[in-house]
């Protein structure tokens, strides 16, 4: 493993850090046999729940259990909010890019951004143009990718601001720890987690069409084939909100109504867990049995709410990731308090040029790629894939970007073999209604493979508790 920023110690075999010394105090004193009963209970729990995450084309089976780590990763008080302010400094800025580019395109007239990334992008929607929406709202909830490297500094790797999910593994993880051991909560600190459903829901209380004081919201669900089917019912379970499919409502009269068994209810605020394409057969795909024929029309009277809005999928395109910094210094003249990683863009011919004399050292994504697919890590692939990749990226260059591979910080993991270092990143998970609002913390996910960088649950990574320590 090459040199990384340790969440735990000052270097490989340096002193613990200090957040960390009261655990570390805990687990020394803690026999193996212990920890390792206590893993058992939390897999056995979380099967019995059904905490699992749907992986497509497992030829294994479709449901697996996302690995549980019982080591925390800790964050200081004074490091969670440098990160806090970060994060809605750089949310405020995306949910403002994403009004202009629908609205008066002035990034665009300004030259910052080339029109042709933002009208070409797959994800751009042109039936949003001028469509005002609630309190000028689109990413309600987002889900900033977070990486630590170098001597510690942190970067952005990923905005997701279509359907970003992991939330309630970041709840479960919580209450899996207090379950677990207790006495580790008497100890420390730790700052809580548990009323995210309450700030979601009022959150999405705040971004009602005009004029409606008491909203009726769902969850709107593709069903339970999907991937994260678990979280959606979850979060409407713990909103105390109806959890729908596409074909529980229906638009009538200009609205769209719930089926009831108390007959039609109006429904103000969709909390979608589901992509633009699939929302409404008569405005997007055609063949979609998932959504609600007219809801586009529905929408674009301003008579209900979508969370997240149509369109959002720009913004957290990796081809726009890059000029996000630009986008803080546009809309707010302000410098950005959280760095992205150097990034070159593979459509630009002397990038390119780059790119491919250095495929074996760098990371190379998709620019609509997700969960870990689509990707060259360099350092860790043959030269066969290195050279497929060349193919890929001289055919489609504008396909793809390319980033330094990053030595990720990591943290101590219980593996087969006892505790070993392994890398981590956070995502939290940030709100934004008449304000921006998160909980102190994220889900941190860990890359269980010795020397892999690859967190994504869908790659087998797993997820451990994040604690913020109260100052």
């Amino acid at each position: 493993m090459r040199d990384f920023y340790n969440e735990m110690t000052d270097g490989a075999a340096g002193p613990v850090r200090d957040h960390y010394r009261e655990f570390d105090s805990w687990l020394r004193q803690q026999p193996r046999e212990r920890i390792e009963r206590k893993r058992a209970e939390a897999d056995l729990t979380f099967r019995r729940v059904g905490i699992t995450f749907a992986v497509y084309g497992d030829g294994a089976g479709t449901e697996r259990l996302i690995p549980f780590d019982t080591i925390p990763r800790i964050i200081p008080a004074h490091e969670w909010t440098a990160l806090q302010a970060g994060l809605a400094q750089r949310v405020r800025a995306l949910n403002m890019f994403v009004h202009d580019i629908y609205h008066e395109q002035n990034i665009i007239n300004a030259g910052i951004i080339p029109a042709r990334q933002i009208y070409q992008n797959a994800q751009y929607r042109p039936e949003m143009q001028g469509i005002a929406v609630a309190s000028d709202i689109y990413a309600h909830i987002a889900g900033v990718d977070i990486v630590r490297a170098g001597e510690g500094e942190f970067y952005v790797l990923e905005d997701n601001l279509r359907v970003p999910s992991g939330v309630s593994y970041m709840l479960e993880d919580r209450k899996m720890m207090m379950r677990l051991f207790p006495e580790l909560f008497a100890r420390h600190r730790i700052a809580p987690v548990e009323h995210y459903p309450d700030m979601l829901l009022e959150n999405l209380r705040s971004v009602a069409p005009t004029g409606v004081l008491d909203p009726t919201i769902v969850v709107m669900t593709p069903g339970m084939y999907n991937s994260a089917y678990f979280e959606h019912a979850f979060l409407a379970q713990q909103m105390g909100v109806e959890l729908v499919e596409g074909k529980d409502l229906y638009v009538n009269d200009n609205a769209v109504w719930m089926r009831t068994i108390r007959g039609p209810q109006r429904v103000d605020v969709i909390y979608r867990r589901l992509d633009d394409d699939f929302l409404d057969p008569l405005a997007f795909r055609s063949d979609s049995t998932l959504g609600v024929p007219g809801l586009l029309s529905v929408y674009r009277a301003g008579r209900v709410t979508l969370a997240n809005a149509i369109g959002t999928g720009v913004a957290d395109d990796k081809s726009i990731y890059p000029y996000v910094p630009d986008m803080v210094r546009f809309y707010l003249s302000e410098e950005p308090l959280l760095n992205n990683v150097p990034t070159w863009q593979c459509r630009k011919p002397d990038e390119l040029s780059y790119v491919l004399a250095n495929l074996g050292q760098l990371v190379v994504k998709e620019v609509h790629g997700a969960g870990g697919y689509g990707m060259l890590i360099g350092p860790a692939s043959t030269q066969a894939q290195i050279e497929d990749f060349r193919r890929r990226l001289v055919a489609r260059p504008d396909g793809y970007i390319a980033q330094p591979t990053l030595a990720l910080s990591a943290c101590p993991t219980y593996v087969e073999s006892g505790i070993a270092p392994r890398h981590i990143d956070l995502r939290p998970f940030v709100l934004s209604g008449k304000t921006i609002s998160m909980v102190p913390g994220g889900l941190t996910r860990v890359a269980l493979q010795e020397g892999s960088l690859v967190v994504n649950s869908s790659q087998g990574g797993g997820t451990k508790d994040t604690w913020i320590l109260e100052a």
